[in-house]
């Protein structure tokens, strides 16, 4: 259990709440501190599966804190930035919402036998919400040129129902099937 990809996932779980924190705490340079310390987080996503997978350290634990650790970040700074008046509060419902969608589809699709990887609608979504998070981060600090931050997160939004339309499409059987 304890090798580097784990270490790297675990290590992500831990700097999900101290992101929080630096994002809903005012102090000078806060925004440039949570850039770096998501960006840090997000890294060891990057990380975590590219080493596990060269090493062949791939684990049942990482396997299943992976996507738990992807999830608690993205999410808990989607919701910071909705406290901090720079994400409309329904874009991140209807974000965070798919990211619970989908586990419960993989959660179905597990209890069938079936394992749902992750597909490259997946990777680009997250990509996309990866570069929308640390635009929207920096929030404040871009004045006017907060649009960019706005229209990064559209984009992200479109591509997030873009992903779960395409799994739960591939998918669809798994939910409809009468067996048990």
């Amino acid at each position: 259990m304890w090798n580097l990809p784990n270490t790297l996932t675990i290590a992500r779980i831990f700097m999900v709440p101290l992101l929080v924190v630096i994002l809903l705490t005012e102090f000078p340079g806060k925004e440039f501190w949570g850039l770096g310390v998501f960006l840090l987080a997000s890294l060891t996503d990057l990380m975590d599966g590219m080493i596990a997978r060269r090493t062949g350290k791939i684990t049942v634990v990482g396997a299943l804190l992976d996507p738990i650790a992807d999830k608690l970040l993205t999410s808990a700074a989607f919701i910071s930035l909705v406290e901090l008046g720079l994400a409309p509060s329904w874009m991140v419902t209807v974000i965070v919402g798919r990211e619970f969608a989908v586990t419960g589809l993989r959660m179905i699709a597990l209890e069938k036998g079936v394992a749902i990887a992750a597909n490259s609608w997946g990777k680009v979504k997250t990509t996309a919400q990866v570069i929308a998070i640390s635009i929207l981060i920096l929030g404040r600090q871009l004045g006017k040129w907060i649009v960019i931050g706005d229209v990064a997160l559209w984009i992200a939004l479109v591509l997030t129902v873009v992903s779960m339309v395409v799994y739960f499409g591939a998918n669809w059987r798994l939910i409809v099937s009468e067996e048990d």
